[in-house]
């Protein structure tokens, strides 16, 4: 069963930066596309940026030229670089990979004050 462990959140001003990490235990990381998610308060979570295995990415619209992600493979790793952030980026953010998704983590609050 894999395990993932997401860090690096907190509270921000706006236009500040954060990076987060997640951490994946397991044997099938490398292999995998990975996602990283948020989710705010009363709203349903969202997909904000994804990685292929072979290092594609993908992002939502209202994040795109401000969040990078990022994995390292040889530790189980994938990042998400956040600048310009804006009080519309406060959620709890989430890692996991594609579907069928791995049991979620217990995310990392990200709050950005204005």
């Amino acid at each position: 069963q894999v395990q993932l462990v997401e860090s690096g959140g907190g509270l921000v001003q706006a236009g500040g930066s954060l990076r987060l990490s997640c951490v994946a235990s397991g044997r099938t990381f490398s292999s995998s596309g990975m996602g990283w998610f948020r989710q705010a308060p009363g709203k349903q979570r969202e997909l904000v940026a994804r990685i292929s295995s072979g290092g594609a990415t993908n992002y939502v619209d209202s994040v795109k030229g401000r969040f990078v992600i990022s994995r390292d493979n040889a530790k189980n790793t994938v990042y998400l670089q956040m600048n310009s952030l804006k009080p519309e980026d406060t959620a709890v953010y989430y890692c996991n990979r594609d579907m069928p998704f791995w049991t979620w983590g217990q995310g990392t609050q990200v709050t950005v004050s204005s």
